[in-house]
């Protein structure tokens, strides 16, 4: 699966000379937990996320301590540019799923903009990706189905039922047909897995 058919477009955006307080809005709107932050030529040159957002918007609550809080020596960030994250990692609309989620691993992050050629063609979050794996099991057989309908008008057909996201094609063994409708079932958000499975004799 590739990330251009889970991923969220167009992407949800703020400046880097937007108020902080303007990106808290567009985030909490949105329901999203970053943002892309582009500059005045529209291009990436950031993210800005809501723990990056919440820096220094508070001060401590004299009620929850028996000392007096110290007031805050530093004025709170006016601008997005001066909390973002300016490093980074993007994946591309023809990157796999897999490599996406392995990124999100190891930077310890909840989303990735999608970059063509310098601009933003999207974001993929793990709630976006979470939404493939909850799509049902006979939405999935239906699309996988209308897959190769599309590619066979004509036949061969297979029987087709998906458990669980992995869909199991039964038919007579056709060795390239049925490489081709593997792959074909494989393209289909939300299909994990997919096996053959041969009548019995």
């Amino acid at each position: 699966m590739l990330v251009r058919e889970v991923m969220s477009s167009p992407a949800v955006t703020v400046r880097d000379t937007d108020p902080v307080r303007r990106a808290v809005r567009v985030l909490h709107g949105h329901d999203i937990t970053a943002a892309p932050v582009v500059g005045d030529d529209g291009r990436l040159v950031g993210v800005v996320s809501e723990l990056d957002l919440l820096r220094g918007e508070f001060e401590p609550d004299p009620r929850a301590t028996v000392l007096p809080a110290a007031p805050a020596d530093e004025p709170p960030p006016r601008q997005v540019m001066d909390v973002m994250s300016r490093d980074v990692v993007t994946v591309t609309e023809t990157t796999d799923v897999t490599v996406a989620i392995d990124l999100m691993v190891r930077e310890r992050v909840k989303s990735l903009p999608v970059v063509t050629g310098g601009r933003i063609a999207g974001m993929v979050s793990r709630r976006d990706l979470m939404a493939m794996l909850a799509r049902p099991d006979e939405d999935l057989r239906q699309a996988v189905e209308a897959a190769l309908r599309e590619q066979y008008p004509a036949g061969p057909s297979w029987d087709v039922t998906v458990r669980d996201g992995v869909a199991e094609l039964r038919g007579p063994s056709r060795q390239q047909a049925d490489h081709i409708a593997g792959v074909l079932a494989r393209t289909v958000p939300g299909v994990v897995r997919v096996r053959h499975v041969r009548p019995s004799p």
